[in-house]
């Protein structure tokens, strides 16, 4: 969705290292924002995002505007029933793995790619987009890569941006909890 940053350079470069052709979408879709979340406000920095792309050796970068991705008349929907789409993050935002759905859809069948990469980060989310493309017979590998993590820990995200200073650092609790928690696994 634009604003990119270190998390996004490292789906890139997995990329390029791996496909003769890379195109890179940037599309802030409002379908996966409900009516009093962030639109609106969501960090956009096309320039710098675009820079970013070239100096990363992407062939093309497609940046289509709302009206192009949802015309009017558009009636067509791409619903994730059951768990899937209805528990842990759809539970707090509902119709959201709907707005993924319908825009990864369009995205597919547009550039109809050999491959579409998507960060580990958003865990639910790629579990969608590989039913998604599991289900609708897209032909399409999706690759999950690893989350991206500043120093302290915690995942590079353009939403860290809204975060104070006192939020940040209670942030650090969940990447802390989970490397204990996964420390003591390993201990048995």
């Amino acid at each position: 969705m634009g604003a990119l940053h270190a998390g996004h350079r490292s789906l890139i470069d997995r990329a390029v290292a791996a496909n003769d052709r890379v195109v890179v979408t940037i599309f802030v879709n409002p379908a996966q924002f409900g009516p009093s979340e962030d639109f609106a406000r969501y960090p956009r920095s096309m320039e710098a995002d675009l820079a970013m792309l070239a100096a990363a050796g992407v062939h093309a970068a497609f940046v289509p505007a709302v009206e192009t991705m949802y015309p009017v008349g558009l009636v067509t929907r791409v619903d994730i029933a059951g768990p899937l789409g209805d528990r842990l993050e759809g539970a707090s935002r509902p119709g959201h793995f709907n707005g993924v759905a319908l825009v990864v859809t369009k995205l597919l069948v547009a550039g109809l790619p050999d491959r579409a990469y998507f960060g580990q980060k958003d865990a639910q989310q790629c579990a969608v987009v590989r039913h998604l493309a599991r289900d609708l017979d897209t032909g399409v590998e999706i690759v999950v890569c690893p989350t991206v993590r500043d120093p302290d820990g915690l995942a590079i995200s353009s939403r860290n941006l809204y975060l104070s200073p006192e939020e940040r650092a209670r942030a650090l609790a969940i990447p802390s909890s989970l490397a204990n928690a996964m420390a003591r696994f390993a201990a048995g």
